[in-house]
């Protein structure tokens, strides 16, 4: 792969390229993907959906769209830092093509932004709960009036497939979605490939799918244009990453790693003392052991060891994205960036005690057993209304419930997998609260 290829700003329905050297430094294309993806609805839907713990009311307790921001404002520096010494490695995407370091940024930091913009109510919860709906649930009965992998993106419902088609959705008088650069509709591709064959390696690209079936041709066109390594062909297609991608998970990994502990120990779930321990052994050779003793409130000390714990990790990242550039190019890195820190025993330590103390916590576990039958229940009344309308056997009642699904999700000409899927996705759109609001309309 080639990074002149790689940092397209083409969009959606162009007919000339656009060149790096032609853009208008004081609002560049991948500043304007930034700005498309924190208008939106779906971006601003984040608010209310959960992070850690479901629902919660507390102020201080991060949501999916407070985590967004930070996770691309760490992807911003990873981007910067890198794309620095990618410049200075590669002097030619300056000099012939005019590429600055904060492009990278900027890809990044738009493509962080929009990690999560296709995350269901409930964290991710919500997506085990939709995929039970048709694995184990009444859904199970559109199996046979599906392909197998129509059905295998309703049983596997992913969020960053989600993602991408809020991002690229063409509908009538809005042709191309949000219309983003390809490359950052590239970095944002965690897993560029269908949902089967399910995980067929062990390659972190190979861990999830990104992309439905309605998908397939608009990513087939952007990885064209990108120039990603095509993995499979035939039947099954699948890519290599776009190197950026593993900076935008980086990001990720970073933010929740950190900062759900963080928020764990606001809460009061995980012990001061004991979680302190654990951010110190992760930045014990950075630490100003003077300042961090005058500190004299637990916020003041968390505050400290965070914003110690983020930068370091962001530079572990870079060298890591940078030793390894190379191989990321030909397509054979084939973890996260992360995974070969030299801290990764303390960023392991650090996430088994949030997934026992926070994730496990009674208060998550409750709420997302009430946020399965939850979604179940809204599944079971859209979905067979949707699909009795599409057949012409729509009931009052139908006609009713259907009144509360926006239109652009209900397109009359289309297929029982399309149907099905935009109830999905419509069900996805949905806020923590805006979904026990419909719930009580229903049962009512």
């Amino acid at each position: 792969m080639h990074w002149e290829q790689l940092l397209s700003l083409k969009r959606f329905g162009d007919t000339h390229k656009r060149l790096r050297k032609e853009q208008d430094e004081t609002r560049l294309g991948f500043e304007v993907d930034y700005d498309r993806v924190i208008f939106s609805s779906a971006f601003r839907s984040l608010q209310d959906k959960t992070q850690v713990i479901p629902l919660s009311k507390t102020d201080f307790v991060h949501t999916r769209l407070t985590h967004s921001l930070e996770v691309s404002v760490v992807g911003r520096s990873l981007g910067r830092l890198a794309g620095k010494q990618v410049l200075e490695k590669h002097p030619y995407l300056k000099e012939i093509h005019g590429y600055h370091f904060n492009d990278f940024g900027a890809v990044v930091a738009a493509a962080a932004l929009a990690h999560d913009i296709g995350n269901p109510p409930f964290g991710h919860s919500g997506e085990k709960a939709i995929g039970e709906y048709f694995k184990n649930g009444n859904g199970s009965r559109f199996k046979d009036i599906l392909s197998e992998k129509e059905y295998q993106d309703l049983v596997d419902f992913e969020g960053n497939a989600n993602g991408l088609k809020i991002l690229t959705e063409s509908r009538k008088g809005i042709e191309g979605g949000l219309r983003l650069s390809y490359a950052t509709l590239g970095a944002f591709m965690k897993y560029p490939k269908e949902s089967l064959p399910k995980k067929p390696t062990s390659h972190i690209a190979d861990k999830k799918f990104g992309f439905f079936q309605s998908e397939k041709a608009f990513v087939n066109d952007i990885a064209s244009d990108l120039g990603l390594i095509q993995t499979r062909k035939g039947k099954d297609i699948s890519y290599c990453r776009h190197p950026l991608t593993y900076l935008v998970e980086a990001a990720d990994d970073i933010c929740y790693t950190i900062i759900d502990f963080e928020d764990g120990i606001n809460l009061g779930l995980i012990d001061e003392s004991y979680a302190l321990e654990y951010l110190i052994k992760l930045v014990k050779d950075k630490i100003n052991t003077k300042k961090y003793h005058s500190l004299t409130t637990t916020e003041d000390r968390l505050s400290y060891l965070r914003a110690l714990s983020v930068s370091t990790l962001i530079g572990e990242a870079t060298r890591v994205f940078m030793e390894n550039e190379e191989s990321i190019l030909k397509g054979e890195f084939n973890t996260s960036l992360l995974e070969r820190s030299e801290y990764t025993a303390q960023i392991n330590d650090i996430i088994k005690l949030s997934v026992e103390k926070i994730y496990r916590s009674q208060e998550v576990v409750e709420k997302e057993i009430s946020g399965y039958a939850i979604i179940a229940k809204l599944l079971d009344v859209f979905v067979q209304g949707a699909l009795r309308r599409l057949n012409g056997q729509e009931t009052n009642y139908d006609k009713l419930v259907l009144h509360l699904i926006p239109q652009k999700f209900l397109q009359t000409d289309t297929s029982p997998y399309h149907t099905i899927l935009n109830i999905c996705c419509f069900i996805a759109s949905l806020t923590d609260g805006r979904v026990t609001q419909l719930i009580k309309k229903i049962n009512c």
